[in-house]
């Protein structure tokens, strides 16, 4: 039983696309499709509880990765500030869904669900099914890329290019502070310092430190293509 939240990854090691992960991908795309599909529904009857599920979907996941380092007494500045992209999608979903805020939306959906998608896909994970850490990790993933559909879908909120702009300036903005974090404690946050252990994009984009320019064409690429593909190209037909 202590093998579900122990730090021994032998036990329960993750495999990339294995059965479990592709669950966990199916399990977002389902709720992602019902979510669309219900949305008036939802929004009629259920608008409130779904934001405070989201809400607290966020700070569960958050606060249990913490706990569990914690308790373990494993917790340092190295590897539990929260700095990875997701981890700072988290804190910027949940003030988002509370405030309601517009410009920490249109920075929240390029950045934040931009990132928890792609982790979702090709997560830096090393614990698998059924662990603590594995259904952490998705929580919380699936909760960021839930709450971004939630504002455009619920509270009906839409980016205009200028978010994708302004989204981009304060994705380098922050990456500029975390290198300096990463400089000063050793840590490797946002990959800023090299590649994620487990396979990814990155893997694609060259070596250190090459690949983060080219992160920087790819996340401006996504931010476009997102842009184009949800919310200008359905208004033609």
């Amino acid at each position: 039983m202590k093998g579900l939240y122990s730090f021994d990854q032998t036990e329960y090691p993750f495999q990339m696309f294995s059965l479990s992960h592709f669950f966990m991908i199916l399990v977002t795309l389902v709720l992602l499709l019902f979510l669309y599909n219900y949305r008036e529904g939802i929004k009629r009857r259920f608008k409130r509880e779904l934001k405070y599920m989201l809400v607290v979907s966020l700070i569960l996941g958050e606060v249990t990765f913490h706990l569990w380092y914690i308790l373990d007494d494993r917790w340092n500045a190295v590897t539990n500030l929260p700095l990875q992209l997701c981890s700072i999608s988290l804190y910027l979903c949940t003030i988002m869904l509370l405030t309601r805020n517009y410009r920490i939306f249109e920075i929240s959906f390029f950045v934040s669900m931009t990132g928890a998608f792609i982790a979702i896909v090709t997560p830096e994970l090393f614990f698998g099914f059924p662990h603590l850490r594995f259904f952490q990790f998705f929580l919380a993933h699936i909760a960021i890329v839930l709450s971004c559909f939630y504002m455009v879908w619920m509270e009906e909120y839409k980016p205009t290019f200028g978010s994708v702009i302004r989204s981009f300036t304060v994705l380098n903005i922050i990456a500029f502070f975390v290198f300096i974090v990463n400089q000063t404690v050793g840590s490797n946050y946002m990959f800023l310092g090299r590649k994620p252990s487990n396979g990814s994009i990155i893997d694609f984009l060259g070596p250190y430190p090459w690949y983060i320019l080219s992160l920087e064409v790819v996340a401006f690429g996504v931010f476009v293509i997102l842009y184009f593909v949800l919310f200008k190209l359905p208004k033609r037909h």
